[in-house]
């Protein structure tokens, strides 16, 4: 399994199906994810970054299309959250000697925003 794509479709089924472990061993020590929350450098940084979604808001992802060359991959997909029934994301990976390297990670940040908001008014 050495084609970018297929890296980045084992990355994403692993943390999607709630082996965040399983996952961060296809992501690189230095990895950079630029993200709607702006960059996140280094593998430490991007779990803490992927874990709350991952294993508290995400409910299923559905694989809307995967595409690959020899050094990048795009993913596009429909997650379930429990802030939003529907949640559509993309990511383009980069990826070196069987690693991801870079993530940009696409997303609208509107419905978990809202859903903290909720969260911190009923805390009130």
């Amino acid at each position: 399994m050495t084609s970018p794509a297929l890296q980045a479709l084992a990355h994403h089924r692993a943390w999607t199906g709630k082996g965040l472990d399983s996952a961060m061993r296809y992501i690189a020590d230095d990895v950079v994810c630029d993200a709607p929350a702006g960059r996140i450098d280094g593998i430490q940084a991007y779990r803490e970054f992927l874990a709350p979604f991952a294993e508290r808001f995400l409910i299923r992802a559905e694989m809307i299309a995967a595409f690959g060359d020899d050094s990048t991959a795009v993913l596009m997909y429909d997650a379930e959250t429990i802030p939003a029934k529907s949640a559509p994301a993309a990511e383009f990976y980069t990826v070196r000697d069987g690693k991801i390297v870079h993530n940009r990670f696409v997303f609208d940040r509107t419905p978990f925003d809202e859903f903290r908001r909720r969260q911190a008014q009923a805390t009130l």
